[in-house]
């Protein structure tokens, strides 16, 4: 039997199956099987992205919101960016815009803290350099996560979406100090 034989003439079902190519389908399979059960294994014990939760809200709103706490915790500046000191274990505000990240966030280490993230005017990536948080951050919802800092220092945070020509100027900063 050849492949040029008209299929009037073949039932596939029939035809016999290779030991090689049973081999494969079985190897195949098991490594679906593997990489199936490794997603949620990964998500619960690696050090991956955070859980997070996502609400819709409204740019005005959200930026409310970021001046309220923006008014109630400013400890200080730094290039015409308030560095805002929120208490242990209050929502913290952060949002994305042109090409910033406002405010500046001053946290204490292992202390707990609910971050609230959101764009004002386009997607924008959300990169926490070094422990690798990702998320992408889109104007009409609002992004958020319990963060607990283990480690004092300062944070970088990059935009890893690109939102315009002042993309690459996108940074802003998380401080943990002891």
């Amino acid at each position: 039997m050849t492949s040029f034989q008209p299929p009037a003439e073949r039932i596939w079902w029939n035809t016999p199956v290779g030991k090689d190519e049973i081999l494969w389908i079985g190897i195949a399979l098991v490594w679906c099987l593997i990489m199936f059960f490794m997603m949620p294994y990964w998500h619960v014990y690696g050090k991956q992205n955070l859980s997070s939760e996502a609400y819709q809200t409204t740019p005005a709103k959200f930026q409310a919101r970021v001046d309220a706490m923006v008014e109630k915790y400013k400890t200080g500046e730094e290039k015409g960016i308030p560095i805002v000191t929120p208490p242990a274990g209050s929502d913290v505000y952060l949002l994305g815009r042109l090409w910033q990240w406002y405010p500046i966030l001053e946290l204490e280490k292992d202390k707990s803290y609910r971050l609230h993230l959101s764009s004002l005017d386009w997607n924008h990536g959300f990169s926490l350099q070094p422990v690798n948080i990702n998320l992408q951050v889109v104007p009409g919802y609002e992004m958020v996560m319990n963060i607990t800092p283990d480690q004092s220092g300062d944070y970088a945070i990059v935009c890893n979406e690109f939102c315009g020509i002042g993309h690459h100027t996108m940074l802003g900063k998380i401080i943990v100090k002891e």
